[in-house]
């Protein structure tokens, strides 16, 4: 696939993905634990993964993995699903003292972190991206947020979560270059299943009925909101810019209000398309060509 398109395309499949999901783990929290949910829908893309790299290496010859890029790959998947885990639970924690609108906006916030962090491990960002980063975080707080906006104890939960999503973007930019990109994202999970299972086993309730009444919601979160966009970001960013890739995926807030207008009937108002329509300038604008003298600005190294 043309790199380009890999880097923009795929950033934005898993947007869609992520939006469309939104339906499904609400279901899902209606249900069971957070914790629960995040164990099982993580132990649901392990396997799932498992498949993908079955089929994509059943041609290749016998070779026994380097021992510094199986080191590589572990210490690569464990790191990312650290902090994944770290983002999913403060994301659910938080979730419950705050709307979902507000937690939305507060969530996309790692699109300003990313960049900021970009910046402290000396990695420059071109000005272009900067006003981009502007103009989609004003996009943001149109669409999500409707009825005011005030500070809750919870709120810190969700900023948390922010941080750990822009920590999570800059480990996979930092590893994926050197692994199996796939295989990194199943490391991820077991990782995160692991995690969140010892946490739902000393804090939670685990209700077999409970799981079975959201069985769909498991199976569409664990197979494609992780096993599926985690691995395209994954994918995404193995040669491309952090800030760039991460201004693409908070275009998952647009597809959970459209997702939410197609399937749920919900009405979208005019506040709200102008939301949308400003997040949608602010990531056309990131993905303009500069020229030669300023593209080195925008990449990594």
């Amino acid at each position: 696939m043309n790199r380009h398109i890999r880097q923009t395309l795929l950033p934005l499949l898993a947007a869609l993905i992520w939006g469309s999901a939104f339906v499904a783990q609400s279901v899902g929290a209606d249900h069971i634990g957070a914790f629960t949910f995040n164990a099982l829908r993580s132990m649901i893309a392990v396997p799932a993964l498992g498949i993908v790299i079955f089929f994509m290496h059943r041609n290749d010859p016998p070779k026994a993995p380097e021992k510094g890029e199986r080191a590589m790959l572990w210490r690569g998947g464990t790191c990312c699903g650290v902090v994944l885990f770290l983002a999913s639970a403060l994301q659910q924690l938080g979730l419950s003292d705050t709307g979902a609108g507000k937690a939305g906006f507060i969530t996309a916030l790692y699109i300003v972190l990313v960049p900021i962090s970009s910046i402290l491990l000396r990695r420059r960002v071109a000005l272009p991206v900067w006003i981009a980063v502007a103009i989609t975080v004003t996009g943001l707080y149109f669409l999500c947020i409707t009825d005011g906006f005030s500070i809750l104890p919870s709120d810190f939960l969700i900023l948390l979560c922010a941080v750990a999503f822009a920590v999570h973007i800059l480990v996979i930019d930092h590893f994926a270059p050197h692994v199996d990109c796939v295989k990194m994202s199943c490391v991820q999970f077991m990782v995160a299943a692991v995690l969140s299972a010892i946490c739902a086993i000393l804090t939670e309730e685990i209700d077999p009925a409970a799981i079975r009444a959201c069985a769909w919601s498991l199976f569409y979160t664990g197979i494609l909101s992780s096993g599926v966009a985690f691995t395209l970001q994954i994918v995404a960013q193995r040669d491309a810019n952090p800030t760039l890739v991460s201004l693409l995926m908070s275009m998952e807030s647009v597809f959970a209000v459209v997702s939410g207008a197609l399937f749920l009937h919900e009405e979208m108002t005019s506040r709200e398309l102008f939301g949308c329509a400003l997040m949608l300038a602010g990531i056309l604008l990131s993905q303009i060509p500069l020229g030669k003298k300023n593209e080195g600005a925008v990449t990594n190294g």
